[in-house]
């Protein structure tokens, strides 16, 4: 595993979400009610952005045909979605926001 810092925890207000780029890979950070978590921005349905979408609480949903998902578990909440994000740690470390993922070429 690897650790990014990726932005600063004023970027990201309570209920906004915010696309990175880690290792090529798109990733979304989620503050819900001022903690904050981490999936991947890309919704397993058909690839569309879901840091274009709309976040509710602790559900993003995806801006294409409306699926909708957990960013806590990843797991998705209503049909077409139906195989769960991937989801990475991310902490809070001063200034930064830090998000531990496991490296690029590890599905190699």
């Amino acid at each position: 595993m690897t650790t990014h810092a990726v932005a600063a925890p004023a970027e990201v207000p309570p209920g906004t979400m915010l696309r990175v780029v880690v290792d090529g890979r798109g990733i979304c950070i989620y503050n819900v009610e001022g903690a904050f978590y981490a999936t991947d921005d890309l919704c397993t349905h058909r690839r569309a952005r879901l840091s274009d979408g709309f976040l509710e609480g602790r559900v993003v949903q995806c801006p294409l045909h409306f699926g909708r998902f957990d960013v806590i578990t990843g797991q998705p909440l209503n049909k077409p979605c139906t195989i769960a994000l991937g989801v990475y740690a991310v902490a809070r470390d001063g200034d930064a926001l830090v998000l531990t993922v496991p490296p690029a070429d590890a599905g190699a």
